[in-house]
């Protein structure tokens, strides 16, 4: 359905360190520069992406939005959510576990990074 997900960003280098963190965590590679704006991590079932605002207003965090990166395992989660508060995100929501929903069960860890847009890793555990 979406062919890529981009976030503001204020301050490229803080945005670049948590990024590549967290996602590393799930096994992306660093993010890539473009143009000296923005970065792209990308993956072969999709993009994401920071940018400084083209507008040249400062970035903020949509309210009630959230991204959601997937997993392969419940130790990749954890592993997210560490090199997300280690490198400048905050621990937002219930600490990392399993919720049970209409989707099933699933382990899941959410940040809020830099600017504050809320991000969450999730694994679906097997049936």
């Amino acid at each position: 359905m979406f062919s890529h997900v981009m976030v503001g960003a204020n301050d490229l280098e803080a945005s670049r360190k948590f990024y590549d963190a967290a996602l590393g965590a799930l096994g992306i590679a660093p993010g890539a520069l473009n143009r000296d704006i923005r970065y792209f991590y990308r993956t072969p079932t999709g993009v994401f992406a920071f940018t400084l605002p083209l507008d040249k207003k400062p970035a903020t965090a949509a309210n009630g939005g959230t991204i959601g990166f997937l997993a392969k395992s419940v130790e990749q989660v954890d592993a997210f959510h560490a090199a997300g508060v280690a490198n400048g995100g905050v621990s937002c929501e219930d600490p990392p576990g399993y919720r049970e929903g209409p989707a099933g069960k699933m382990y899941l860890a959410y940040l809020r990074d830099p600017i504050g847009n809320k991000i969450c890793a999730m694994f679906r555990a097997p049936k």
